[in-house]
């Protein structure tokens, strides 16, 4: 999906750098060269979010992960001059897989989990809303993932195969409730509130202090799409809200991000949390 530079002029105006998880395929295309470009140049950085985007990546076989990353890998730099070293997988999909292929491939970490038990009701709500066919509905079946990934860990942690190991950067949900808060949530309250939304992510935000959590905040290109721009996406919620709303429901977030948390993106927070984890697990050995 084409990036608006009004994201770019939207988040300098706040002084933030994230993570722009980019799709290879998109990035194969010369004329988006020149706003990917930007994004690395005004300082974000770049992630994989795959070449195809296609959310059943769990099911590829090795070879066909290897193939991917390195379209996605070879697409990406050329647009944007940075070869990505996170990723996060299509509608939060991930296998011991497609971690043993970041490993090899020298990923520094994998934001693909998604640690909630809605999963199943967001895809039922897709399945719904969208319309698919039935081997569609097949290749999605673990969108979003499955109930049991509510039990995953919430906070940064190390995700360990036979083939090594890797960083995992949790999109964080609420600790105890497990439920979700990223912007598209909030967007989708703020059909109802805009007062509704804001409270949610105050208490969303006041949970994870209480608990210890450094929140993982997702953004979506749509969020920041109004209504009409995007009619192939209209049953994804918020669509139909106008555009200044959801850069009200936007800026009230990360108001409230900035005032509790410092905003990275996330190589920069791996990079200053993993050593304190080192540090810790090393404390606890001695001790044990």
């Amino acid at each position: 999906m084409e990036i608006r530079t009004g994201v770019l002029s939207f988040l300098a105006e706040r002084g933030l750098t994230i993570t722009f998880f980019i799709v290879g395929q998109d990035a194969a295309f010369p004329r988006n060269h020149g706003i990917l470009r930007s994004l690395s140049g005004a300082g974000h950085e770049i992630g994989n979010h795959s070449f195809r985007h296609e959310p059943w990546l769990h099911l590829y076989s090795e070879s066909e992960i290897q193939n991917e990353f390195a379209a996605a890998e070879e697409a990406i730099e050329q647009a944007t001059g940075a070869r990505p070293r996170g990723f996060r997988g299509p509608g939060f999909s991930v296998s011991e897989t497609v971690i043993d292929v970041l490993i090899a491939r020298g990923y520094r970490y994998d934001a693909s989990t998604l640690p909630t038990f809605l999963g199943p009701l967001a895809r039922a709500y897709y399945f719904f809303t969208a319309k698919l066919s039935e081997q569609e509905r097949k290749q999605r079946a673990k969108l979003y993932g499955t109930i049991k990934d509510g039990l995953r860990p919430l906070s940064l942690h190390t995700w360990r195969t036979a083939k090594g190991s890797i960083t995992e950067v949790p999109v964080t949900t609420i600790p105890i409730f497990r439920v979700p808060f990223h912007l598209s949530y909030l967007v989708y309250l703020s059909a109802f509130s805009e007062k509704l939304a804001d409270v949610y992510m105050q208490f969303a935000l006041a949970v994870c202090r209480w608990r210890g959590v450094a929140p993982s905040f997702l953004l979506h290109p749509l969020d920041f799409l109004g209504p009409g721009e995007a009619p192939e996406l209209a049953f994804f919620p918020g669509m139909s809200l106008p555009l200044e709303k959801k850069l009200r429901v936007a800026s009230s977030a990360l108001a409230r991000m900035c005032k509790h948390f410092e905003v990275l993106p996330m190589q920069a927070h791996v990079a200053g949390v993993v050593p304190k984890m080192a540090e810790l697990a090393s404390a606890s050995a001695r001790n044990g």
